[in-house]
């Protein structure tokens, strides 16, 4: 502990960009699972319901289901059901621009994750390699002190353990955050394969139609 404790005196300004790694990865892992629990939704239960109301094409159903279901993934389903409603031919395209815009929500401040784990331990490599310089320079100025030396690599090694630490963190946060992410993204594609399979079907139907009405028109 004393160990520790001097290693702070003494290296503090080699530590402090370590501290304030460790705050912002603090802040961002808090921040983004506030954001996640409060747009999570079991998108099993809300498929039928969507699929219920466009067999019946009552898309102002299938907009209360996705006012009721809120969040992100209630956002996506009604901006389905708006492009449903106004450009059916064009769905897959505008809806893949909705669902990005969707996505660039989930996916923000993740960055700041990913970066802090690529950069922690190489900030706290530097405070290590400082704090042998200046053990070696004492050792130099006093002579072969091993209890010095020992003092000086274990105080060196002090800011490598805590930039690693940092690092863990964030890399595991951050994989774990794009896991999530992910998981709205394949909900969102089941939301769009969804609309689509209606699209398909009206085209289906369609289609004999205006063969039959050619072939009238023939005779």
């Amino acid at each position: 502990m004393e160990l520790l404790w001097n290693s702070i005196k003494m290296d503090w300004f080699v530590l402090l960009p370590i501290l304030i790694c460790a705050i912002l990865v603090v802040q961002v892992v808090l921040q983004r699972m506030s954001v996640y629990n409060k747009n999570k939704r079991d998108i099993q239960v809300l498929i039928p319901r969507i699929q219920k109301e466009l067999a019946r094409n009552n898309l102002q159903g299938v907009q209360n289901i996705a006012i009721q279901c809120g969040g992100v993934v209630g956002e996506v389903v009604e901006e389905a059901a708006r492009i449903f409603a106004d450009q059916r031919e064009g769905f897959s395209r505008s809806f893949d621009i909705s669902a990005s815009l969707a996505i660039r929500k989930l996916e923000k401040h993740l960055t700041i994750l990913g970066t802090i784990g690529g950069v922690a331990p190489f900030l706290g490599l530097f405070g290590t390699v400082f704090r042998i310089l200046l053990t070696f320079d004492v050792m130099a100025k006093a002579g072969n002190q091993a209890a010095a030396v020992a003092s000086g690599i274990g105080s060196a090694l002090i800011a490598t353990a805590f930039g690693l630490a940092v690092a863990i963190i964030a890399v595991i946060a951050f994989n774990t955050f794009q896991s999530v992410v992910k998981h709205y993204e394949d909900d969102f594609q089941l939301i769009k394969l969804l609309f689509l399979s209606f699209v398909d079907s009206e085209d289906e139907v369609s289609a004999p139609v205006s063969t039959a009405s050619s072939t009238s028109s023939v005779k």
